[in-house]
């Protein structure tokens, strides 16, 4: 059999430390991978995990499973395809980070990998698909990960929380049937929302903001019956490059905790345009924390309130 190994690789302006963890953390795929909407690990042992990635491709919302080994003193993750799709018949390989200086690294992407059959023209197909994504995907890396690298400052993250005497499933729901939400939440005007695969969300969204205007935007969600639905906004507000969150329901001794998680970057260039030409970070922090958190708390109080009065006795 026939095993080909290639290797492509890129520098990138950030120290190899960072580029590891960017990398080996996959909650921050969403920041690094642009198509990448909700990364999670299955499975997780000291060395080793499997991870799940949901993804847009051309526009649409899917899903694959990957196994990796970790080795933060080598600084190399390496990773193996548990499910390959003809012609190929095995595909592997690994990210090495090297260090160049404090403050630059070189960021090397190795492939091995096998044709179904031995078939040349499959090995053939094979060598220019990866040679091709490799060279995109290393080009778009290197922006990505520069620009998280460079907006770690930037980026923060917060948790709206309410106790509720209900049910998970009834609290999951509310925040599910979104396409309700017009009857359901004063500050939701409109929604698009479509489900054409399982578990897998587009949501358009119109919002009424406190001065009576309304905002535009757009989501992919990601949902784990009954406890969990995750997001990513793709249709941004002025002062955010990146926006995501999780709804969660856990139920507890005390009652069932429902919470919203968001993560945020600031749009450093918009910050003047927005809020005045003497406005700071830290206002632009507190202002988008304040909208966000408004927001949420308010669908949690109306999600309580579903639920509390579902939880009563008949």
């Amino acid at each position: 059999m026939t095993t080909r190994e290639v290797e492509h690789d890129i520098t990138v302006a950030a120290p190899a430390a960072a580029v590891y963890r960017l990398l080996a953390e996959v909650e921050n795929w969403p920041r690094i991978f642009p198509p990448t909407l909700f990364a999670d690990r299955t499975e997780h042992t000291a060395t080793g995990e499997r991870i799940r990635i949901w993804a847009t491709a051309n526009g649409e919302a899917k899903n694959w499973t990957s196994r990796r080994t970790l080795d933060p003193d080598a600084l190399r993750i390496t990773f193996r395809q548990e499910v390959t799709q003809p012609p190929v018949a095995a595909m592997g390989g690994a990210w090495i980070i090297e260090p160049r200086s404090e403050a630059e690294s070189r960021v090397r992407l190795l492939h091995d990998y096998r044709a179904v059959d031995d078939d040349p023209e499959g090995l053939k197909w094979i060598d220019e698909a990866v040679d091709r994504n490799s060279r995109s995907e290393l080009a778009a890396l290197k922006q990505n990960l520069e620009r998280a690298h460079a907006d770690e400052d930037l980026t923060f993250s917060f948790t709206d929380s309410v106790t509720v005497r209900g049910a998970a499933k009834d609290l999951f729901d509310f925040v599910n049937e979104a396409g309700r939400w017009p009857e359901r939440l004063p500050h939701v005007a409109t929604v698009r929302l479509t489900e054409d695969t399982p578990g897998l969300q587009t949501l358009e969204m119109d919002t009424r903001a406190k001065d009576g205007s309304t905002h535009t935007t757009k989501s992919y969600r990601v949902v784990f019956p009954h406890h969990r639905i995750a997001y990513k906004q793709v249709t941004l507000p002025a002062l955010m490059t990146l926006h995501t969150g999780i709804w969660t329901f856990e139920e507890t001794a005390r009652g069932t905790v429902a919470s919203s998680q968001h993560t945020v970057t600031l749009a450093t260039g918009a910050i003047e345009r927005v809020l005045g030409p003497d406005a700071t970070v830290a206002d632009a922090r507190a202002y988008v924390h304040e909208a966000l958190s408004t927001n949420s708390l308010a669908t949690l109080t109306h999600a309580k309130q579903y639920a509390e009065r579902k939880n009563r006795p008949a």
